[in-house]
């Protein structure tokens, strides 16, 4: 029953905003506003929020930092790796990268409240302040790689530092984070008022992802795509199983760290990749595949 319960309202509000998009219930220009809104607003106050409203009962779980850390950097390797051994093209490479490690935020706020409720998203904004930073420095530094641009070193590193101080995903958790440490409660009446707030994100987050999918990039891509969803899906799951043991993290932490590592990828691929010439139909491949299948990896990191 835990995953009916905990991934079936997701997937339904997914298929419901491809179905409102079918219908012509909304279009592209209601589905970036509306994506403004989740990421600019209504997803950072609901991030302080829940990280906020209480402190870490032991203070921050370094283990738990290191072992995200270490498998993020695992499957980095490991996706270069491939785009040698499959002979990925350069205009590919960029697109098929991101498709192995970035994440969707947005789902996995959706999942961990679900199962885990508060304390699990404390421990998830944890793990997105620190893996945020780092796939967008992977990210920007293989397409511009491999775009063939002439951007020296200073000039990746003021990209990477703008993507970053931009961030109100980083900035909501790190405030959270800070605010939990100080304080670790809110006032009745705020409390209430940001309750009322975030009750927005969610629903109106799933619904424009579900709008955005596109099933046109699949052709000539689905070979490509299924194997980005393979890395995203398994290879980082069992790459954070085995840093998870050896570090030694227990309890709620490695509950939600391995469910951190079975979502799939972020639409954030398909934006990226256009700004910096990568492909963005692959980009739209990988986001839809990993998507379809991340219920299969995330059935199972809540059955077991």
């Amino acid at each position: 029953m835990i995953v009916l319960n905990s991934l079936f309202p997701i997937f339904v509000l997914l298929l419901f905003g491809q179905f409102l998009r079918r219908r012509g219930l909304t279009d592209t220009s209601f589905l970036k506003t509306a994506d403004r809104l989740i990421y600019y607003f209504f997803f950072p106050i609901m991030l302080f929020w829940k990280i906020g409203g209480a402190a870490f009962a032991e203070g921050i779980d370094w283990k738990f930092c290191f072992a995200v850390l270490a498998a993020l950097v695992t499957i980095f390797l490991l996706s270069t790796l491939l785009l040698r051994l499959f002979a990925v093209t350069a205009f590919k490479s960029g697109s098929f990268s991101q498709g192995c490690y970035r994440f969707n935020t947005y789902i996995g706020v959706a999942v961990i409240l679900n199962s885990l409720g508060a304390e699990g998203i404390q421990y998830y904004g944890l793990a997105i302040s620190l893996a945020i930073p780092l796939v967008n420095l992977y990210s920007v530094s293989t397409l511009i790689w491999f775009s063939g641009e002439a951007i020296g070193p200073k000039g990746r590193l003021r990209i990477v530092v703008r993507a970053l101080v931009s961030n109100p995903l980083i900035l909501g958790c790190l405030a959270g984070i800070v605010y939990s440490q100080l304080v670790g409660s809110f006032p009745e009446f705020i409390d209430n008022s940001l309750s009322l707030t975030s009750m927005v994100a969610l629903p109106l987050a799933l619904l424009s992802i579900g709008g955005t999918l596109s099933f046109a990039g699949l052709r000539g891509n689905l070979g490509l795509a299924l194997l980005a969803a393979l890395v995203k899906l398994a290879a980082l799951p069992l790459a954070g199983y085995l840093f998870l043991h050896l570090f030694q993290v227990e309890g709620i932490a490695f509950k939600v760290a391995m469910l951190f590592f079975a979502l799939p990828a972020s639409t954030a691929i398909y934006v990226l990749s256009s700004q910096l010439h990568s492909d963005t139909e692959l980009a739209s491949a990988i986001v839809v595949v990993s998507t379809v299948l991340s219920f299969l990896s995330l059935s199972l990191v809540l059955l077991l």
